[in-house]
């Protein structure tokens, strides 16, 4: 009798039919957990089984067939676009991932027999509808990554929302937004957000992750985060138009817009060191949670591709011809790169920092010999600065408001100077014992009575330079009175932009100070006595009396010898120029105490002797107030006197 009953099921054909045909399984099982428990078990089998080498490894159970097909079936909802993962419910989205996760661990087992013939049937069907499940999940993974705000996004959404409450208040509010680098407070602000993604997305991104990685695509999921996270910060720089320049192009370039760049560089510098890249960190390490190295390399790499954006810029500017004027841009610069920097190394892990460390350190040190280098061209300006022709009316040279004014701003940035000198000095190892001995003489004292730093050694060292070079250019003026005012004159102008700067004052020191001041007296007093004393010598009253009786042509010449001295000291030193008001102010004070008095002291007790009228006249021709007058008009120059004239 011919047997009626069904012939028992042949998995492997039954498999593989289901391959050749990539048809939809006719069959749903109604226990989906006994399979899973049945495939759990079988795993474990074969992940203790000895017969690795056996011809008869175990026997495939009948729960892997449906197992797949149940997969399948889910596979094609999503590949038909029935379903979308950001629809699901929790539950089903944690079954889908677990069907990956039990997938890939039976690939990776049953793979130890793949060379029967059944197995490797088998291996292929699991491996095809795993491969079709891994692509939904590589979808849905970069679509919702890709669905990220900006900063700028961000940024540009409270602006335009600023707006509309405005224009609504006032409708003729119509004025552009530029963009711009949020403030402390938003950064701040920023450090509690995931780069635009919430809450909800970034569960769905950790558990999409998962999945991908547990399912064996781990490059692909490592390569799609970061061309999402590399265009988004890409696009950053693009939105705060950061210009990314070449060494050639900046060589090329004048320095004005370099210089203007520099200042933007800057702020979005300290923004994604400070903001972007630590909210980068966070989102890496959520959505690779329990992946410590996979979001470690990842985050190293995007940092390693956003800092050589900028360390290029750096080195760019650093490159360009080296100039007085560049100083301080290569110290703002230098700083950016030494107080940001740190913050970065503080997020990477040891992998990643010694590159790090290496580049910039690199650009650090070439950073800081350009503004060595500057500062001893600083030096050799001041020594080479030869010019034949005085300053006008004594004033203060401009080589002295240069150099002033140059250490002044410099001085704004003495701890960093400081930094730089410590690195970069560099001793001549030919200049002289005494030459040695002279420069150890000219350094301030600390306020610990030791020697000065090497910044502030090279600062006494450029002061000295610019006395002596004060010094030559005051011999320059025939008039010894008007040498004296132009000493003054610098003179001053260096104490006050001292005094005046808190960095330059500590920097110099209180007896360097009390040195410049007492200079500036004994200039003071040996001008009085060069110009005034000789004056003074008219109204002497020696040599008028004889025997009591007062001899009027003696008397005669003395007023006509005064009146003549006056009117050219008058006359000349109108013309010079005392710029600073209170120096200006002491000098007249200081003329009238002495003159003002013998003056009036003289006319009071011989003025008697001529005869009133038109002798009186003649001899007298001044009164103690015109005296007083024409003192106040001393100093002023050529352009006030003119304008006075009109």
């Amino acid at each position: 009798m011919e047997d009626t009953n069904p012939p028992p099921s042949d998995t492997s054909n039954d498999l593989n039919t289901k391959v050749d045909g990539e048809q939809t399984p006719s069959v749903v099982p109604q226990d989906g957990t006994l399979h899973e428990k049945n495939i759990d078990q079988f795993i474990s089998l074969l992940g203790t089984d000895d017969k690795s080498d056996s011809s008869s490894p175990p026997e495939i159970v009948e729960s892997v067939q449906i197992f797949v097909d149940l997969f399948d079936v889910k596979v094609v909802e999503y590949e038909s676009g029935s379903k979308r993962w950001i629809q699901l419910d929790e539950n089903e989205s944690a079954c889908f991932l677990e069907f990956v996760d039990r997938n890939a661990k039976l690939i990776k087992s049953m793979s130890r027999f793949h060379y029967e013939e059944n197995y490797a049937v088998v291996i292929d069907r699991i491996s095809s509808v795993q491969e079709r499940a891994l692509c939904i999940l590589e979808a849905e993974f970069k679509s919702i990554l890709d669905d990220y705000q900006t900063s700028y996004d961000r940024d540009q959404d409270k602006d335009e929302a600023k707006k509309k409450e405005l224009k609504s208040s006032a409708s003729n509010v119509q004025e552009a937004v530029e963009p711009e680098l949020p403030d402390q407070s938003d950064a701040e602000h920023e450090k509690d957000e995931f780069l635009g993604y919430s809450d909800e997305m970034m569960l769905v991104l950790k558990k999409l992750a998962n999945g991908l990685i547990t399912g064996g695509h781990v490059t692909e999921c490592s390569e799609l985060y970061f061309f999402v996270r590399r265009n988004a910060t890409e696009q950053n720089l693009k939105n705060f138009r950061f210009e990314k320049f070449s060494i050639d192009e900046a060589q090329k370039m004048q320095w004005e817009p370099i210089e203007k760049e520099v200042s933007s560089w800057m702020k979005m510098f300290k923004y994604f060191c400070s903001s972007l890249l630590p909210s980068e960190r966070r989102l890496a390490e959520a959505v690779f949670s329990g992946h410590m190295a996979m979001s470690d390399n990842l985050f190293g790499n995007l940092t390693q591709i956003v800092l050589s954006y900028f360390l290029s810029f750096a080195e760019a500017v650093m490159m360009t011809k080296r100039s007085a004027e560049k100083l301080f841009k290569f110290l703002d610069v230098y700083e950016a790169v030494r107080d940001n920097v740190p913050l970065v190394e503080q997020l990477l892990s040891d992998e990643w920092l010694p590159q790090l460390k290496s580049a910039t350190s690199l650009i650090c040190t070439m950073l800081g010999e350009s503004i060595y280098n500057i500062f001893i061209e600083l030096e050799l300006s001041v020594k080479s600065d030869v010019a034949k022709t005085p300053v006008p009316g004594g004033a203060v040279h401009p080589l002295t408001r240069y150099t002033m004014n140059y250490l002044k701003y410099a001085c704004e940035y003495s701890d960093t100077l400081e930094q730089v000198f410590k690195e970069h000095k560099r001793i001549d190892r030919v200049e002289s014992v005494t030459d040695l001995q002279s420069s150890q003489e000219h350094q301030p004292q600390n306020h610990q009575g030791g020697n000065g730093s090497p910044f502030q050694s090279q600062i006494a060292k450029i002061m000295d330079l610019l006395d002596a070079n004060l010094e030559a250019k005051s011999k320059l003026y025939k008039d010894p009175s008007l040498s004296l005012i132009f000493m003054m004159n610098n003179g001053r102008y260096i104490l006050q932009k001292t005094k005046g700067t808190g960095e330059m004052r500590t920097l110099m020191g209180d007896p360097w100070v009390r040195k410049r001041s007492s200079d500036l007296r004994n200039y003071h007093t040996n001008y009085k006595r060069e110009t005034w004393t000789k004056l003074l010598q008219c109204l002497s009253h020696e040599g008028l009396s004889v025997n009591g009786k007062v001899m009027k042509p003696v008397l005669k010449e003395r007023f006509k010898s005064f009146n003549s001295m006056f009117d050219e000291i008058h006359k000349s030193q109108t013309t010079w120029v005392v710029s600073d008001e209170q120096l200006q102010s002491e000098l007249r004070v200081s003329i009238s105490a002495i003159v003002i008095p013998a003056y009036r002291s003289f006319m009071g007790r011989f003025s008697q002797v001529f005869t009133p009228g038109r002798q009186t006249e003649k001899y007298i021709k001044y009164q103690p107030e015109d005296i007083e007058n024409c003192i106040e008009e001393l100093f002023d120059g050529n352009a006030a006197q003119l304008s006075k004239k009109r």
